[in-house]
C-alpha cells in the first residue's frame, strides 16, 4: 500500500535509537523527509546515515533537549527555515526513572512533566501554525501501556503519560477543523534498551528478559520497534486521515480490560 508521504515533512523525536529509530526508518522508507531529534548529536548523525543507507530516504538531524522549551522553540523554527514546514510530529522520548511512586520528591515530579507532557504540549504548540498552513497534518506521541494498565514502579511515567492521552483527545478536537488529526500509541513490551533496563533482575540475559516477558503475551512474543512504525507510518499518513482522538495499544494482546 502506498501510503502517499512523499514530500511530507515529518520531526521525529529520539529518533537517535529505539522506537524513535524505527518510525524515521518507515517514514523515510515511505517518502516522507525526515528529521530526528535527540540529545546526543554523534548517535543522530550515525542514525541518520543508517536510515538513509537502508531506505534511500532523506534524513535531517538536530540535536535537542526536548525537555526545555528552548529547544522546542529552535527544533520547530529550523525545520520551518531548512525545509518550508511541518506535516508530521511525532512525540517520542525516554522515561522518568522506575521506583516507587511516594519516594520521589517534588523536582523528579516536575522533571518527568518537563519531559512526557510538557515536550508534546510545546512542540505542538509549536508546529500547529505550520500545519494549519499547509492544509492539515498529523500528530502522534508515543507513551507505553503502562497509561492505560498501570505497572508498579512506574508511576512517574503513568501520571504523566496519562496527562498525555487526555491532552491529546482535547487537542483533536480542537484541531479537527484544521485537517489536523492526533493519536496516542501505548507500546507493550517492545524490544529496546528501555524494556531491559525496567523489566531485568539483577544480571539476568538481555533473552531471558524476553522470554520472561513473552510469556505474559497472548501473541507470545515481545514486540519489535517495525510493529509500532508500521502502524504510526499508517496514522500519519493520508490513509489514516480519518483516525483521530484515539490512544492504540500496541501489545500483542497484554493490556487484561476491556474498553
Amino acid at each position: 500500500m502506498n501510503l502517499q508521504l512523499d514530500g511530507k515533512i515529518a520531526i521525529v523525536g529520539g529518533g537517535s535509537q529505539g522506537i524513535g529509530f524505527g518510525i524515521a526508518r518507515a517514514l523515510a522508507d515511505e517518502g516522507a523527509q525526515v528529521v530526528i531529534t535527540a540529545r546526543r548529536e554523534a548517535d543522530l548523525a550515525t542514525a541518520a546515515r543508517q536510515i538513509e543507507e537502508q531506505t534511500s530516504g532523506k534524513v535531517h538531524f538536530i540535536a535537542a533537549d526536548c525537555r526545555k522549551a528552548d529547544d522546542c522553540v529552535r527544533v520547530a523554527r529550523e525545520v520551518r527555515e531548512r525545509l518550508g514546514g511541518v506535516d508530521i510530529l511525532v512525540n517520542n522520548d525516554g522515561a522518568p526513572p522506575v521506583g516507587d511512586v511516594v519516594s520521589f520528591d517534588d523536582a523528579a515530579w516536575f522533571k518527568a512533566v518537563e519531559q512526557n507532557l510538557m515536550y508534546p504540549v510545546r512542540m505542538v504548540r509549536e508546529v500547529v501554525p505550520s500545519m494549519r498552513e499547509r492544509g492539515g497534518g498529523s500528530i502522534l506521541n508515543i507513551t507505553a501501556i503502562s497509561a492505560i494498565q498501570p505497572i508498579s514502579g512506574l508511576g512517574l511515567s503513568v501520571a504523566t503519560w496519562g496527562g498525555v492521552i487526555g491532552y491529546a483527545k482535547t487537542l483533536s478536537m480542537e484541531l479537527a477543523r484544521d485537517r489536523i488529526n492526533v493519536n496516542t500509541i501505548c507500546p507493550g513490551y517492545i524490544d529496546t534498551s528501555r524494556l531491559r533496563k525496567v523489566f531485568a533482575a539483577g544480571e539476568e540475559s538481555s533473552q531471558s528478559v524476553q522470554d520472561r516477558l513473552a510469556a505474559e503475551v497472548p501473541l507470545g512474543r515481545v514486540g519489535t520497534t517495525e510493529d509500532i512504525a508500521n502502524l504510526v507510518a499508517l496514522l500519519v499518513s493520508p490513509r489514516g486521515a480519518y483516525i483521530t482522538g484515539t490512544a492504540i495499544q500496541v501489545d500483542g494482546g497484554l493490556l487484561r480490560g476491556v474498553r
